[in-house]
């Protein structure tokens, strides 16, 4: 196995280099050293930090020409630590984030165009869709591939498998999912004493409502004559809706769970408080952890609206553009993401590879985990539509947070949190299109 890696490495390396790059392509200008690369990870979960660290060291003793040095950052800061870095000129070289982070960097020309540079296998191999994640403008009025997408996330329910039966519910699956009626329907027969049906923790609600409004068609953001606005119609009032009606209505959903991060809810899962989590499905490690021995869950897939869509935000591997060594950088690039070294990250981080190889991987298709259930939902994601608006991040922080924290407390009406979205988040738009 290692001589196919080895040999892999070095076929992956003569593709990048034959596509063209930055740099001549010699060691290190000729002196005999190995070229030496710094690579930012941002894993944290012990078994994604393992994988990451193998497959460098795999590519490392493939190649001794090429040396990449593992430099581990954190989620917390990695945004203003490159800031910082480029700004320096000392950025790593090779560097882990996510799409959203991209536009900008890449409208500052911090980051190396990987189009037409990229081995044809490993372009082939990850859908159109992802590839949409990491386009953006170049800054010079054209559009560019900024990054190699690798790891997505969607929206699964995870739910007790015990009180699931006893109530006779429906157990759906990717053929035949829940609507978004039937889950309604499901919560009200497991609301009974003191469980909940379910639980939705929104103590970050941006993003998962605007993911879930998919569902709907709904989209948050239009643009027209090259201007972006905001957008609350009925299509993006739909999930705000059904939410807020499980909180007050049918009185299905917990309130007290409302100010909870993704995780919080747990212990009361597990005591049987909450039937369901709607959650990503990286929670699933959590739950495979810390359950009880005797306590029996499973994932349930994607509720359906008028369709089963989800945004999709990428996790990516991007080439600084003043890195000496390009050529080098895409390769290693290339070589991390292929397939099988895509299912083995997907694996430690508990999430959906975009490699079409990966997928398929037996590792990640079966029952045990929900992985089958988790790896199915891929189908449905579709190029998350905040992803491409500039000032989405002002917006969500200082609008699109507290309107909808208020909102789900049943402290504002729907109508007046659509206005406030609307026209608030308006004025932060414009800021940025001036």
């Amino acid at each position: 196995m290692r001589i196919k890696s080895a040999l892999a490495a070095v076929a992956v390396l003569a593709l990048a280099a034959a596509c063209g790059g930055g740099d001549t392509g010699e060691p290190s200008g000729g002196s005999g050293e190995p070229v030496k690369l710094d690579f930012l990870s941002l894993a944290w979960q012990k078994e994604s930090v393992e994988a990451n660290k193998a497959i460098v060291e795999e590519w490392n003793k493939a190649n001794p020409e090429i040396q990449v040095t593992y430099v581990q950052g954190s989620w917390d800061n990695v945004n203003d630590q490159l800031v910082t870095s480029f700004e320096g000129g000392d950025a790593p070289d090779v560097f882990h984030d996510d799409s959203p982070a991209l536009a900008g960097f890449a409208a500052k020309g911090y980051l190396l165009d990987l189009e037409g540079k990229l081995p044809a296998a490993l372009r082939s191999d990850i859908p159109q869709a992802a590839w949409d994640t990491v386009t953006f403008d170049d800054g010079n009025g054209g559009q560019g591939v900024f990054g190699v997408p690798f790891l997505q996330e969607s929206q699964v329910i995870i739910a007790n498998k015990k009180l699931l039966d006893g109530a006779g519910v429906r157990i759906p699956t990717p053929a035949e999912p829940w609507t978004w009626d039937e889950f309604a329907e499901a919560s009200t027969k497991l609301t009974k004493g003191d469980t909940y049906g379910v639980a939705w923790p929104m103590k970050s609600p941006v993003n998962k409502v605007l993911n879930l409004a998919l569902n709907f068609g709904g989209t948050f953001f239009q643009t027209a004559g090259g201007k972006t606005t905001v957008k609350v119609g009925p299509e993006e009032k739909e999930v705000l809706r059904r939410i807020h009606d499980q909180l007050y209505k049918d009185k299905t959903a917990d309130p007290a769970a409302l100010g909870m991060g993704t995780a919080d809810p747990l212990p009361g899962f597990f005591a049987g408080k909450y039937a369901m989590l709607p959650a990503g499905v990286y929670l699933r490690q959590q739950v495979a952890e810390q359950a009880p021995d005797d306590f029996a869950w499973v994932t349930l897939p994607p509720l359906k609206g008028t369709t089963s869509h989800q945004g999709a935000v990428s996790q990516t591997l991007s080439v600084s553009a003043d890195s000496e060594h390009q050529e080098q950088a895409v390769a290693f690039v290339s070589f991390f993401l292929n397939g099988r070294n895509q299912a083995r990250l997907a694996k430690g981080d508990w999430l959906l590879p975009t490699s079409r190889e990966a997928a398929a991987d037996p590792s990640i298709n079966g029952e045990e985990d929900g992985w089958d259930v988790a790896t199915a939902s891929a189908k449905d994601l579709v190029v998350a539509p905040f992803l491409k608006v500039n000032g989405y991040d002002e917006w969500k922080s200082k609008v699109a947070t507290p309107v909808l924290q208020e909102f789900f407390a049943d402290k504002i009406s729907l109508d007046d949190a659509a206005e406030r979205l609307v026209g608030e988040g308006d004025k932060v738009l414009e800021r940025y299109q001036r």
